[in-house]
């Protein structure tokens, strides 16, 4: 590159700099105004005599606003109607899920070919005597009898019952259960640390000294160390009142083993057990983590581990009372940083540097994360259009006028478009008549080199380049707007695949003509999980013109043709989601092609989208293909855009489209028989497939 080349490139990135400086400058002295403006309003004696109104007035406002966020009366009978469907199933995972006496006998009998010892380690310190005698009967019923407790007691002489009761258990259990009284209280941390070098055990199980374990959860585990060769295993739990597991609060219905779930949120949390040679030295819990030692350690060992194996049945109960974590994070505030530190730990450990770990509306320990964006690689946004200038136009500005990622190029794929608008709106993009001067050189922008013909506006180094300000296209000097044209009828395959051939950046942005951007920064939340090596697919968070979910990721089996569905359709925009799960970035098996950035490289060497799915299920089937070669898809709720679903084409439940559906829909579910037949693995088998509310089975 010249001199005056590199100075060109230095005063563009000055001016780009001076830009982005002046509109911050902006918005810090419209910040400071409003505050004071609010303090002014704040110091009033009238506004401070008014409060009592104002309450009242926010309460009003408050039911209007869950009402409509219900979606209306008709939302408040959907929302109760759900509760009573879990308030019918949830009778199933109580006490009612316990084996029969045959069942017992039958699983107390089975042999193993590896019949793993199993020390499960409970830390204790000032346990209420009938919370401490129902964890130990929860032990002493386990089906499988190859297991040891190991109880490490840093109780107070107040509390000294503790130790009668151990010592009394320990004495009828044919020495399976080990105790020792601690000279000191290590805390949650050192106290399981005690129990560590107590154990004996091949595997190492975890336990609270106030919850309860289902009487056949080591049998179910030992089973799956047997069929999986797992060596780090876990449950579904629930919590509960302090006296009865049947009067559950929340049921915790889990996705198999999901990274970045876990980094963003302690999905995991009961009841781990896992084989002891993944532990580095002695230490289990770390001190400096104490109030979130189990989220550090779960981090440590997955990370270790090779096979994680998630027992999808409800088999832990945590009881919720007074001081309990299960009460509410408050009852101990020091977790939410420790937390963080782990998280961020274990980021570093993966060779992350420069990330940003925030509390998220939903919790304070469930996790926004943002990571370092390397460079600025360009983007290649490919929008498939026929007709519907409005929608492409509104589509378009939202893209040049809301991003703040610059490095990008907007690929049309124009489809035997016929209305006089459009044509008018592709020659108000390009600069010049869109049909009838195909020849036109000018400005030397336009090429034949497909059938039909492909236009496209270059960047010129001489700097000859049609100005089209008006239209919004130009920004830092130079076009980037280009016109692909296919011919033939609607593939939506083959339209992307050939907006991909023509593309020039290092990340395909697949993007429906449909859609409008809201958040600024959406490109730069999909590239930062895009650009990771373990990602394949990441998509956003779409909208209804009335703000009600349309994609929130895929889950596959879901719907009436048990093919694939969108988890938490029509819920509203605020809807914190199940378990907080609309809040953070998370795996899933597919995204929409609505909004879908991949590498470049990687759609290459999938040789696309399949152009036998022509219209549906082309997203998924690509989603699971790099599922298959190992790669994470990703859903971050953190870019939104609305989608105006459908009104590029029309809906048409009947005829040649519903037949064309049944047909792809027959081959997506023999292609992915198996996948299918395993179940979505960050869907929960208990949940039912019939709703997309993670409504359960009943």
């Amino acid at each position: 590159m010249e001199q005056k080349d590199y100075r060109e490139a230095y005063e563009q990135e000055h001016l780009k700099c001076a830009d982005l400086a002046a509109r911050i400058a902006d918005l810090e002295a419209r910040n400071e105004e409003l505050e004071w403006k609010l303090n002014r309003i704040k110091g009033n004696p009238l506004w401070k005599v008014a409060k009592p109104a104002r309450n009242c007035m926010h309460w009003l406002i408050r039911q209007k606003d869950r009402l409509k966020n219900c979606g209306g009366p008709r939302g408040i009978l959907q929302k109760l109607a759900y509760k009573k469907r879990e308030r019918a199933a949830m009778r199933q995972f109580g006490t009612e899920s316990f084996p029969e006496p045959c069942q017992i006998e039958k699983e107390r009998e089975t042999v193993f070919p590896r019949m793993v010892k199993i020390s499960i380690l409970v830390p204790l310190w000032n346990n209420p005597r009938q919370f401490q005698i129902e964890m130990l009967d929860s032990v002493m019923n386990q089906t499988y009898g190859n297991w040891e407790l190991c109880l490490a007691d840093g109780s107070d002489e107040a509390h000294s019952y503790m130790g009668e009761i151990c010592k009394e258990y320990a004495a009828r259990s044919g020495g399976r259960i080990v105790y020792r009284h601690l000279e000191k209280n290590g805390g949650i941390a050192g106290n399981t640390n005690a129990c560590v070098q107590m154990a004996t055990g091949e595997y190492l199980g975890l336990l609270d000294q106030d919850d309860i374990l289902h009487p056949s959860v080591l049998y179910e585990y030992v089973k799956a160390i047997n069929e999986k060769d797992a060596d780090y295993l876990y449950c579904d739990e629930t919590t509960f009142k302090s006296d009865d597991i049947n009067k559950m609060l929340t049921m915790h219905f889990k996705p198999d083993f999901a990274p970045d779930n876990l980094r963003a949120n302690n999905y995991i949390c009961h009841f781990s057990v896992f084989k002891r040679s993944l532990l580095e030295g002695d230490e289990l819990f770390r001190t400096k983590y104490d109030g979130s030692q189990d989220h550090d350690m779960i981090l440590r060992l997955t990370d270790n581990a090779r096979t994680i194996v998630h027992v999808p049945r409800l088999m832990y109960y945590w009881r919720s009372h007074s001081g309990s974590v299960a009460s509410g994070i408050s009852a101990k505030p020091y977790a939410i940083q420790a937390a963080r530190g782990a998280v961020a730990e274990h980021l570093r450990g993966h060779g992350y540097d420069h990330f940003q770990i925030e509390s998220t509306r939903a919790f304070e320990t469930i996790f926004r994360i943002r990571y370092k964006i390397e460079g600025t690689p360009k983007i290649s946004i490919l929008i498939a259009n026929k007709d519907h200038a409005g929608d492409l136009r509104r589509c378009i500005s939202s893209i040049l006028e809301k991003s703040t990622y610059d490095n990008y190029e907007i690929i049309i794929v124009e489809n035997n478009s016929t209305t006089q608008e459009i044509k008018d709106y592709y020659a108000e993009l390009l600069g010049y008549a869109y049909e009838g001067q195909t020849e036109k050189r000018d400005a030397k922008t336009v090429q034949n080199v497909h059938d039909g013909g492909i236009l496209w506006n270059e960047n010129r180094k001489d700097g000859k380049i049609l100005e089209n300000a008006a239209a919004g296209n130009l920004r830092n000097g130079s076009l980037r707007i280009g016109i692909v044209t296919y011919r033939g009828e609607f593939n939506y395959s083959a339209v992307n695949n050939l907006g991909a051939k023509y593309a020039t950046g290092e990340y395909l942005l697949l993007l429906n003509n449909d859609t409008e951007v809201i958040t600024v920064n959406w490109m730069e939340e999909l590239l930062m999980y895009a650009q990771r090596r373990d990602v394949g697919a990441v998509g956003a968070k779409l909208y209804y013109g009335d703000k009600t979910i349309q994609h929130a990721g895929v889950v596959i089996g879901l719907g009436a043709h048990r093919t694939a569905g969108h988890s938490h359709y029509r819920q509203h925009r605020q809807n914190l989601g199940y378990m907080g799960r609309l809040c953070y970035a998370q795996n899933v098996s597919a995204v929409t092609g609505a909004c879908l950035m991949v590498k470049r490289s990687l759609f290459l060497e999938e040789k696309g989208l399949d152009e036998d799915f022509a219209i549906s299920l082309n997203d998924v089937d690509f989603c699971l293909r790099l599922r298959n070669r190992g790669l994470l898809n990703v859903f971050t709720p953190f870019a939104e855009l609305y989608h105006y679903e459908s009104v590029s084409r029309g809906l048409d439940d009947t005829g040649e489209k519903a037949e064309r559906y049944n047909r792809e829909s027959a081959r997506f579910r023999e292609r992915w028989k198996k996948e299918l037949a395993e179940g979505d693995p960050y869907y929960n088998p208990n949940f039912s497939l019939d709703r997309s509310d993670f409504s359960l089975k009943i």
